[in-house]
């Protein structure tokens, strides 16, 4: 057998696929608790030695790995105006895989730089200006930045013409610093792709060491990416597919773990109802969002509070006296697998409050305006309301048997009318949880990779 081995080591677990890429087929599977902050390797070990004898002695074609590990690349951008450089400068992080924990415009407050400074990311982007415009407040930035504790690399992608006095500013003082260019060269112009590279760079050189996950490299060919550009990766093949294979089409997927719920969605989203404008930025084709505020088990606390008991006991049946200690539990215990009835209702109701509240911020809207010729409409954000598939991956998509509920249950409401979620797609789950290890074999594989990824979509039933 040509056996690709393709591993992610995930903020919760430490997950392994084992694929025959001549059959195309997944042949093990196994997991076990992540140890980042012990050592890597005795996770990998576990998860490793739960594989068939046969499997373990193999000859790999292969090794490749992703990795959301300790929390995944925290990051935090700074840009200039809020609707423009700054959420250039956030969106070019989220598409490379980072989780955003803060955002800041404008010029620096002493208050906001002792906030980052407690902050600690693991990467900053500092963006600013177009080429050629603003570049006081990138310079002074910088200038507060080099006398601040903050350590972590900084990747520079604004104004081209102040951004070797930034890099000269910042190097001086002793931070590790990077150029790219500018996240949006002009008003309205977005150009992310170099500073995602960048932010990847970054990742593989920077971050793998600082997380503990160096000691995989032994044993892996090197971690190529975080974990969501792995699905993100899974989510451009899977929709665009390849020279040789059809791809699917404009599709959404729904990551549903333990720290976050990420979306992912592949199409312009572009106005789908006549007289409806467009208003803000331009969407990239490929859009990822995180909620860092949404994962059941580190953030169950966090979904009871933003959506209520109320909202949660609507999605399963529980003793409501039940449910506030149970999710206590939960943040305690996040290695925690379903043993009753009552745990399975528990993960149904949080998993499903999760992703309703993901696909909210990730879709579009529409804003009902008043003007000189009546009333019209503007649309902020993607329209997904044609969307032809939806996927829902992660562990609870993968194990629970009321996963296509979940699927659903994220779909357009009438009673929500402004909200341009997917009204009629075809719903899916990864069956086999595979989506990751689709991802890192896309570049090396791709007509295989895109193959065994829909061969493992299990087709849920589109109604309640």
């Amino acid at each position: 057998m040509a056996l690709a081995l393709l591993i992610d080591f995930g903020s919760t677990f430490t997950k392994i696929q084992a694929i025959d890429l001549e059959a195309e087929e997944i042949v093990a599977y196994a997991q076990s608790c992540t140890t980042v902050e012990t050592d890597i390797m005795v996770g990998l070990r576990g998860a490793f030695d739960l594989l068939p004898a046969m499997v373990r002695n193999s000859a790999f074609s292969c090794k490749l790995s992703s990795s959301s590990a300790a929390g995944g690349l925290g990051m935090v951008t700074i840009g200039l105006i809020p609707e423009l450089s700054t959420e250039a400068a956030r969106r070019a992080a989220l598409g490379a895989g980072a989780k955003v924990i803060k955002v800041y415009a404008f010029r620096l407050s002493e208050k906001e730089l002792r906030e980052l400074e407690s902050l600690n990311p693991d990467i900053l982007l500092l963006a600013g200006g177009t080429d050629g415009g603003n570049a006081d407040v990138i310079l002074e930035n910088a200038k507060k930045l080099a006398l601040s504790r903050v350590h972590c690399p900084i990747v520079i992608a604004g104004n081209k013409v102040a951004a070797d006095e930034v890099n000269a500013i910042l190097s001086a003082s002793g931070k590790p610093t990077l150029v790219t260019d500018n996240v949006m060269p002009e008003v309205n112009v977005l150009n992310v792709e170099p500073a995602r590279e960048m932010i990847r760079r970054v990742f593989i050189e920077r971050i793998i060491e600082a997380k503990g996950l160096k000691r995989a490299e032994a044993f892996v060919e090197g971690i190529l990416m975080p974990t969501p550009t792995a699905v993100l990766k899974a989510a451009r093949l899977l929709s665009q597919g390849t020279p040789r294979e059809k791809g699917l089409g404009d599709l959404v997927i729904v990551d549903v773990g333990g720290a976050t719920t990420d979306v992912h969605s592949i199409g312009m989203g572009s106005p789908c109802q006549a007289g409806v404008i467009f208003k803000g930025l331009p969407e990239p084709l490929a859009k990822r969002t995180v909620e860092g505020d949404l994962g059941i088990r580190y953030n169950a606390k966090s979904i009871l509070r933003l959506r209520g008991p109320e909202r949660l006991l609507m999605n399963a049946s529980l003793e409501t006296d039940r449910l506030a200690p149970k999710i206590e539990a939960l943040c305690r215990n996040v290695e925690f697998l379903p043993q009753t009835e009552e745990d399975m209702q528990i993960d149904l109701a949080l998993a499903t409050c999760a992703a309703q509240a993901a696909m909210e911020r990730h879709a579009g809207t529409i804003e009902a305006v008043w003007g000189p010729q009546g009333q019209y409409y503007i649309q902020h954000g993607k329209d997904l309301t044609e969307v032809c598939h939806l996927i829902g991956t992660g562990g609870i998509f993968t194990h629970h048997p009321q996963a296509g509920l979940i699927l659903r249950k994220t779909l357009f409401s009438s009673s929500e009318p402004f909200s341009l979620r997917p009204k009629q797609p075809s719903l899916y789950t990864d069956a086999k949880y595979c989506l990751y290890a689709i991802g890192l074999l896309a570049d090396r594989y791709p007509d295989q990779a895109l193959r065994i990824a829909r061969k493992y979509l299990k087709k849920r039933e589109s109604t309640i």
